[in-house]
């Protein structure tokens, strides 16, 4: 007997590995000093010795039961971008820019095709990061995961210099809050859309007219990467006081996350759209509103807080960088918490 009888392809792993070295070049930046296929990634600081303190902000998360979907839709190249935009929007989030990311890929059966389809989904993410892809592992565990099933997750490096750092520390009484529009569900909340939706192949591919669309091309488009939009932000001139990341929590528990003590979020929900695609969760799963705004990201998937006097033009230079922008609240003196109205 032998590994491959025991039901781990070690050749496989090396056909994977071949299908996907293009797929990490592209992603390369200047300081990356390493190869693909050594022990360990390395990445050089020397382009950010200038900063008076180089901070490095990390991030880790997976892509969740989203990955259900992809199993049942046999697609395979979007959950990658899923992985990264969970990592680098959380660094983003802290002012940082992301550096470098590695994938972890644990699955039944390596399919090289497959993994290559993955990874095409966390290269380009990795692209419209800015971060270089350095490092992963596949491991295939017979035994463990269904041979047709894997699940992904990732891990994120970025710098920023301390003193520029967002902290949420400034924010005051009479702020305001800017929401960038989320590109549908994101990769929070799929245990509660399952419930909801039939997930069958014939349900998911049905087209919706609410939609525009099949709900599974819905359900299954990619998390949005937020890095660009928030550093035009930043290079505009414009200080972003706080800044949260809408995931698993939804407004709920993420945007108090931003809030010093004694101020709390207003957030109007008449204030932006919200994409069909919840409307949609709330009426056939019959899910109370307060649920959708503590479960979901209801089409804003990224908020900062600003001076009342930079918000106008903080969303002229979004929508200028093509993102949907919003002003949906303000802050007030009160108890650390988000409040919905409207």
């Amino acid at each position: 007997m032998d590994y491959r009888q025991a039901g781990v392809d070690i050749e496989a792993g090396y056909e994977s590995v071949r299908l996907i070295k293009d797929m990490i070049a592209r992603t390369k930046r200047p300081e990356v000093v390493s190869d693909i296929g050594g022990f360990s990634g390395a990445f050089s600081m020397e382009a950010f010795k200038d900063m008076e303190e180089p901070t490095l902000v990390s991030g880790t998360d997976g892509v969740g039961t989203k990955l259900k979907l992809a199993f049942l839709m046999d697609r395979h190249d979007t959950v990658g971008i899923d992985c990264v935009a969970m990592c680098v929007n959380d660094i983003a989030c802290a002012g940082g820019e992301p550096l470098f990311f590695l994938d972890y890929i644990a699955c039944g059966k390596n399919v090289p095709e497959k993994i290559a389809q993955i990874v095409k989904g966390v290269s380009e993410g990795c692209l419209q990061a800015g971060a270089s892809l350095i490092g992963g592992e596949t491991a295939e565990m017979p035994g463990f995961y269904p041979e047709e099933e894997y699940d992904l997750a990732g891990f994120a490096v970025g710098v920023c210099d301390r003193k520029k750092m967002i902290t949420g520390q400034s924010i005051r009484p009479g702020d305001v809050l800017v929401g960038i529009a989320s590109s549908g569900v994101h990769s929070n909340g799929y245990s509660l859309v399952r419930r909801v939706f039939s997930m069958d192949k014939e349900n998911l591919s049905t087209y919706r007219e609410e939609l525009g669309e099949t709900l599974g091309e819905a359900l299954l488009r990619p998390t949005k990467i937020y890095v660009k939009a928030l550093r035009s932000v930043r290079e505009a001139g414009i200080e972003i006081k706080g800044c949260s990341h809408i995931t698993g929590g939804g407004f709920y528990e993420n945007i108090p996350r931003m809030l010093p003590d004694g101020v709390k979020a207003v957030i109007r929900k008449d204030s932006y759209p919200v994409p069909a695609i919840f409307r949609m969760l709330q009426e056939e799963g019959e899910i109370a509103e307060h649920v959708m705004y503590n479960t979901f990201n209801m089409g804003i998937g990224m908020v900062m807080a600003l001076d009342s006097a930079d918000a106008e033009q903080a969303v002229k230079v979004l929508r200028e960088a093509g993102e949907q922008a919003f002003v949906i609240g303000s802050v007030e003196a009160g108890e650390r918490k988000a409040e919905i109205i409207g």
